[in-house]
């Protein structure tokens, strides 16, 4: 089942399923393949092939444009930019770009989560009920379990209503309250703690936790927490009111409208050929206010500074005490029960192979992807000005990240341990 807007649970755990058959099978080339806009000086090995590769995919997809960055101790770092970031024109991306990060922004909000733990200020077996009255199964629901997906809430993005109004007011200016007098209309999917699946509410749930316990709006706290520890100048998590993209930023497309997309985000195969030789024109969504998102999806970041991040997170550096990291890593467990070889997830962070760990990100607009290799020190971030490919349905930056995936570690056998220990499963 495909969660819709901000990242999909079923996008976590394509990512891990179609990097090993590209690892496997190589990626077809293009002859027509768009030219990267800038070449480094000095290019590691893997640039060659993927110079070629990434157009090809991008092509495949119907991505206007995109912005890699590789960070590898061992094999070389390599950023560089493709496309365009206006559909009709000749645009370049820039590595200055600030993108909408999506769902990465869930990691950002459950690493609060744990810093307010670590303060003593809460539990992560506190009931959200604690915090939240009037949350279903709120007096058996967790803190844990909301970070970690399995909390059994309804996600108020699959809502038609919801998605019609999104359609007919993009710039409205979404209040939490909102967002969660939609999710709690809808009965709890299952009981806490019974499976895993992705919603968007359990993270929005937190983000009014983090506001009572801090006294600060979520943004100002990750602004404090986050952002200005890291040196993260450009990223921000916007207020409600905030609709436009600060600073440069390429236009952001997706095909079809949000009551079009709650099912799937592939257009009717009859469509996709037009969507592919740019007959079917996809829908710009630069300007449609992501305050719906808030902290389940709403924040703002450069690929550099998302390079920062990704790092830290995986590390705890920066953000985490030691001990505390290593209750996060501990809680990976895997989304798909008895599938130790799968994705997991856990509080807030996805690991999509042994020691790789990071989450991918979609809102109307855009789409993007961090990886951290806790073993080898590589980072992978993609960020692309499309929010799905029009084909697969599913998240484009994703889509881009196959490509790489199966080009840095060239088998199904992707390099790292697990970093935690056998974990009780994610």
């Amino acid at each position: 089942m495909r969660i819709n807007r901000a990242v999909t649970g079923r996008v976590l755990l394509a990512v891990v399923v179609c990097a090993l058959a590209v690892a496997l099978g190589g990626v077809a080339s293009s002859s027509g393949a768009q030219k990267p806009a800038a070449k480094p000086a000095k290019q590691p090995a893997y640039a060659a092939k993927l110079s070629t590769s990434i157009p090809a995919a991008m092509k495949e997809n119907a991505v206007p444009g995109t912005v890699v960055l590789i960070k590898s101790p061992d094999q070389g770092n390599w950023s560089v930019t493709f496309g365009t970031a206006e559909i009709g024109k000749q645009v370049p991306m820039k590595m200055t770009d600030l993108f909408r990060i999506g769902s990465n922004t869930k990691t950002m909000t459950s690493t609060v989560i744990l810093q307010l733990v670590e303060e003593g200020k809460l539990k992560l077996n506190d009931p959200i009920g604690k915090f939240v009255p009037g949350v279903p199964n709120g007096k058996k629901i967790t803190i844990r379990e909301l970070a970690e997906m399995r909390s059994g809430l309804y996600s108020y993005s699959f809502d038609p209503g919801f998605n019609a109004t999104l359609d007919k007011q993009p710039k409205k200016a979404w209040q939490p309250s909102e967002l969660l007098k939609i999710a709690f209309s809808h009965k709890p999917n299952f009981a806490p703690n019974a499976q895993y699946e992705y919603s968007n509410t359990n993270i929005v749930l937190l983000g009014v936790v983090i506001e009572k316990l801090t006294g600060e709006t979520a943004s100002e706290a990750f602004q404090e927490r986050i952002f200005g520890p890291l040196k993260m100048k450009h990223s921000s998590l916007p207020e409600p009111s905030e609709w436009k993209i600060p600073g440069p930023h390429a236009q952001g497309y997706q095909f079809g409208t949000n009551v079009q997309t709650i099912e799937s985000y592939a257009v009717p195969k009859a469509e996709q050929a037009a969507a592919l030789d740019g007959t079917l024109k996809p829908i710009d969504y630069t300007d449609s206010n992501p305050s719906w998102a808030w902290t389940a999806g709403g924040a703002i970041s450069t690929p550099s500074e998302l390079a920062t991040y990704a790092k830290a997170l995986g590390t705890g550096k920066g953000l985490l005490s030691p001990k505390m990291q290593k209750v996060r890593l501990n809680s990976l467990r895997p989304i798909v029960p008895g599938n130790k070889s799968g994705v997991e997830y856990g509080i807030g962070l996805a690991q999509f192979a042994p020691g790789i760990v990071g989450h991918d990100g979609q809102v109307p607009g855009f789409s993007s992807f961090m990886a951290y290799d806790i073993n080898t020190g590589d980072t992978i971030i993609l960020s692309a000005n499309l929010a799905a490919s029009p084909v697969t349905g599913e998240n484009a930056a994703v889509e881009l990240a196959k490509v790489i995936i199966g080009t840095l570690y060239g088998s199904a056998d992707l390099p790292g341990g697990n970093p935690a220990g056998p974990p009780p499963s994610s």
